[in-house]
């Protein structure tokens, strides 16, 4: 398949499968669902419109989406984070399962009412390829949502660097086998995410804003999505951040205009809508 890296797909699947969600209550995955997806403009949409989840995981976003539309077309490039998606979706029939890298999603151009991507493409080896590669699969005026991760732009000097200070860390942590990833992960967790975690949320009682602090995003997240997301950060091979202005360009470059950007975070949340049509030829270009 085009446009992946096969050991970070392989990561993914396993991720998913060890940690299926199943341990999240409704409440804190709709209170993330929501971080996401409160710019996306539901106004464009009707009950029946047909859209996708390029990159959809475990399907915990799905679920969510699924209530409010035709028809899902849930696409991954893992069988196993598949298989995940398949059972916690059990019982939605309008939600369709495709194994497929962004690249190669199996429906027409032009054809979708909308689309999103959350957490996946600072996750393949050419990221603006795959954004060109979504717009294309999106109706005129058809609205796309995207999560990439920040570098930081918003943020004073010393998160850079603690950042890339991180990061040393994460290329060390994402060549071990899996058995000590895992547990390297897990002690990221307990050792950092949580105290840092706890930290922010007594500053936010104390009235003092949180914002600011490492890790203040997980003050009302239970160990689960911790453990979840420190493996995520810490066991994946491949990771790329930009700017919000590096986002902006890339989706214009998609053919998306009236591009969103969400001010809260999780950064970068932004949504756009597809050109009625593209006049340099960027979102009907193929890869």
């Amino acid at each position: 398949m085009k446009n992946l890296d096969p050991r970070t797909v392989e990561g993914f699947g396993l991720e998913w499968s060890r940690f299926d969600q199943s341990g999240v209550s409704e409440t804190e995955l709709r209170r993330m669902w929501e971080s996401y997806f409160h710019i996306f403009p539901w106004n464009r949409l009707a009950p029946e419109a047909i859209g996708f989840d390029a990159g959809c995981g475990s399907g915990r976003w799905a679920r969510f989406i699924s209530e409010r539309v035709g028809t899902l077309h849930c696409v991954d490039a893992s069988d196993a984070a598949l298989a995940v998606a398949r059972r916690q979706l059990a019982g939605r029939p309008n939600c369709q399962f495709h194994r497929a890298s962004v690249a190669e999603m199996p429906f027409a151009d032009g054809s979708m009412d909308f689309g999103y991507s959350l957490g996946v493409l600072h996750h393949v080896p050419d990221t603006s390829a795959a954004l060109r590669a979504c717009a294309r699969k999106l109706k005129p005026s058809a609205p796309f949502l995207v999560y990439l991760y920040y570098s930081f732009d918003n943020r004073p000097p010393w998160y850079s660097w603690l950042w890339r200070t991180s990061d040393l860390l994460r290329r060390g942590i994402s060549t071990f086998p899996r058995p000590a990833k895992n547990a390297v992960a897990d002690l990221l967790a307990g050792g950092v995410y949580w105290p840092l975690a706890r930290l922010a949320a007594m500053a936010e009682r104390c009235g003092v804003s949180p914002e600011s602090m490492p890790l203040a995003i997980y003050r009302k997240a239970s160990f689960y999505t911790m453990r979840t997301d420190a493996l995520d950060r810490f066991g994946t091979r491949l990771e790329q951040r930009f700017t919000a202005a590096q986002i902006r360009t890339m989706l214009q470059e998609a053919g998306l205009e009236d591009i969103r950007f969400s001010e809260r975070p999780p950064y970068w949340c932004a949504v756009g809508v597809r050109k009625a049509a593209a006049s340099n030829g960027a979102a009907t270009s193929t890869e």
